[in-house]
């Protein structure tokens, strides 16, 4: 067990809503080089998801990239359920302290500790959990988060799910589970952005109201914008705000899949396909550089 006293705490209370865009326009441009390097990877959803990973890792959570504690005690845990949007974790995780940025150059490729979907065999820090089989990370976080509470932990556990993903039977299964044990540190949040691998999500699957469902099964809901910070960090304030009283936390978040990249939005046709060189060229001339740069 590390020793926490010691450990590198990141708290970004002070982080301003344009420091977060820079930061997350820095984040979209790893993800693009990331896939296009390599054609290969999921960059729609990525793009869509970056405003809320960058809001958690520099903003909302409190966590210890150094040294990096697989238990996660007295420190928010993030779960990444939808696990092909990894390039956009790991973006945040390398930006955040939690390994070289320079390894991003590395995503998807043989023996990397990148992989396509988050895998803790390689002992990449910042990964707790193998993502990327869809329906599961509700469940991992409810253990998580349940865990915390048993062991007198007072910080919470987020993760993020894919609209799609919720035609999974097993995240009924946990949002049971949650209710019923009264999991109040758990924050759930789904990326209502209608698109999946096939077509939308009213084509395919036909989620119906989800807020209401996740009412019915007796979770706080909140329902708002994931892509604009002046929007999305109060909500995510209200969310946090909520825990600790007797029940779990739902976050239905609306994106645009591959938000930040104009010909990328909307529609499912960026779920998994990689830019060619011109369409690199063409999404970097729409993202801003940060500070630290490229890797």
């Amino acid at each position: 067990m590390s020793d926490t006293t010691t450990a590198k705490t990141v708290e970004h209370p002070e982080k301003s809503i344009d420091e977060l865009k820079e930061i997350a326009a820095q984040v979209r441009r790893d993800i693009v080089r990331m896939v296009h390097a390599v054609n290969s990877g999921h960059p729609g959803g990525s793009l869509g998801i970056t405003d809320l990973l960058v809001a958690l890792y520099f903003k909302v959570m409190k966590h210890h990239p150094e040294p990096f504690d697989m238990d996660g005690k007295d420190q928010d845990l993030f779960f990444l359920s939808n696990g092909h949007t990894s390039a956009t974790m790991y973006s945040c995780l390398a930006r955040s302290g939690y390994f070289p940025v320079s390894e991003l150059v590395t995503f998807r490729k043989l023996n990397s500790r990148l992989q396509g979907h988050p895998t803790t065999h390689e002992g990449l820090p910042g990964v707790r959990v193998a993502s990327g089989s869809l329906g599961q990370g509700l469940s991992v976080a409810c253990g998580a988060a349940q865990a915390k509470k048993m062991n007198g932990d007072k910080q919470r556990v987020f993760v993020l799910m894919g609209d799609g993903e919720l035609e999974e039977g097993q995240n009924w299964e946990a949002a049971l589970y949650a209710s019923h044990h009264k999991i109040d540190n758990l924050v759930a949040i789904v990326d209502r952005n209608g698109q999946q691998i096939d077509g939308s999500t009213d084509e395919i699957g036909g989620l119906g109201d989800i807020g209401a469902k996740f009412k019915a099964f007796g979770w706080q809901v909140f329902e708002g914008d994931g892509n604009h910070f002046d929007a999305l960090l109060p909500m995510l304030e209200n969310c946090v705000a909520a825990t600790g009283k007797a029940k779990p936390i739902m976050f239905i978040m609306d994106t645009k899949m591959g938000f930040g990249v104009d010909f990328m939005m909307d529609g499912h046709k960026w779920h998994g396909v990689a830019p060619n060189d011109k369409q690199l060229a063409e999404a970097l001339e729409q993202l801003k550089v940060g500070t630290n740069g490229d890797y």
